[in-house]
């Protein structure tokens, strides 16, 4: 029979941060297109520091988009309940502007585009 140990989980690294926070991004759905922002080629860059501080560049689907308020403040608030995260920062960006060229496969597929 093994030892349950009772120390502490190991310290996540910001790897381990990143990951989660992807997976985390890929629950987020724009409420128009059935297909979460990760794989809709909205988010750009998903940053995270040694003192696992989250940085998202991302973009919307179009600058008149009916999120553009919530949208990011639901990242922040999924993203900051992350084990560890200190602070999460959301820039949006229209620099490259989003196209369905920044779509997944997946998402292609999904919306019929393939």
């Amino acid at each position: 029979m093994e030892e349950q140990s009772t120390s502490p989980s190991p310290a996540k690294n910001f790897v381990d941060v990143q990951n989660e926070a992807i997976h985390v991004l890929q629950t987020i759905f724009d409420p128009e297109i059935p297909v979460n922002i990760y794989e809709l080629g909205l988010i750009y860059e998903v940053n995270v520091s040694n003192d696992l501080n989250i940085e998202i560049i991302m973009s919307l689907t179009s600058p008149f988009c009916p999120a553009a308020q919530s949208m990011p403040e639901e990242i922040k608030q999924k993203l900051g309940a992350i084990e560890g995260v200190k602070e999460v920062t959301v820039t949006v960006t229209f620099d490259p502007p989003w196209s369905q060229d920044l779509m997944s496969e997946s998402a292609k597929l999904q919306l019929g585009f393939l």
